[in-house]
């Protein structure tokens, strides 16, 4: 498999998917609907909506049944991103190598583009479950409680990150806020794509735990990154989690001891999914990019 190729199809994608919901008409509010789209339409990885289509397409194979919910999940991380650089919570200036939403437009904009975007995920979902069958029905509205559950873990995170900063934390409290603030949605993710495909429960246990594993690496590389990573290749400053006292895996483990733990975690996600072979080779392929990214 060609990974790096794939991934840009896939990112290609989800590119045009996204282009169907930018607002670009004269109106009122359009400075709020430039800052959405200059958040959303990013060079981002788009890893959470590429996650939801290929772990669908290891069962079938007619991917438009995802794509709202591809839409919505990066809907969502954008909103995220959006709060999170602002200066009440990481006070981040930069973002993919340009400047923050805040600081390319004002905080009162940001915020509201970010509730927005947030809004607009559900109304997507929302429109989704419209003429539906019951089974259907029953199905997307499994989905849809998963994604409401996923984006109040994320936000619970987000919080209980800013409120220990500066302190010395537990190492169950450090992984909460990592699986929350960070892994929930890539979990969601993995999870929309299989229910939505049918999957047993089997399957949908096996994915679960695999999408644990790398939504928890994720953050850990992240963790790293911010400790050793390139600032121009990041598009961000290094070490501000350092100067903002940020308990991480690297300050409490050790930057070795957290690329062993990230490595162990890889290791273990990849034989979650040996039973599926080739059918998630993009999987396990994506697994080892999420090690060793550069951003």
């Amino acid at each position: 498999m060609d990974f790096k190729k794939n991934l840009k199809q896939y990112q290609e994608l989800v590119n045009r998917e996204l282009e169907k919901y930018v607002e670009t008409k004269k109106c009122p509010e359009e400075m709020l609907n430039c800052s959405m789209e200059y958040s959303l339409i990013t060079s981002g990885k788009r890893l959470r909506p590429i996650l939801v289509i290929a772990t669908y397409e290891i069962f079938k194979k007619d991917i438009q049944e995802c794509m709202p919910f591809a839409v919505a999940i990066e809907m969502v991380h954008n909103f995220s991103l959006i709060h999170d650089d602002l200066p009440g919570i990481d006070n981040d200036d930069f973002r993919h190598g340009k400047p923050s939403n805040h600081k390319q437009f004002n905080e009162a904009t940001a915020i509201l583009a970010g509730d927005r975007l947030l809004n607009n995920a559900y109304k997507i979902i929302s429109k989704n479950l419209e003429n539906c069958k019951k089974q259907e029905l029953a199905k997307k509205l499994r989905i849809f409680r998963e994604f409401s559950e996923a984006v109040d873990k994320m936000i619970l995170g987000e919080f209980v990150d800013t409120e220990v900063e500066g302190k010395q934390i537990s190492k169950e409290d450090l992984e909460y806020i990592h699986k929350n603030k960070t892994g929930a949605l890539l979990v969601l993710c993995v999870r929309m794509g299989a229910i939505l495909a049918e999957a047993s429960q089997e399957d949908l246990d096996r994915l679960t735990s695999y999408a644990e594993k790398i939504g928890l690496a994720f953050q850990i590389k992240d963790d790293i990154l911010s400790e050793e990573g390139d600032e121009k290749i990041l598009g961000k400053p290094v070490k501000n989690d350092e100067k903002q006292k940020k308990c991480t895996y690297v300050s409490k483990y050790g930057l070795s001891n957290a690329k062993e733990i990230l490595e162990e975690l890889i290791k273990e996600a990849i034989e979650d999914l040996q039973i599926y072979n080739t059918k998630a080779e993009f999987l396990v392929e994506l697994a080892k990019f999420i090690k060793e990214r550069n951003k």
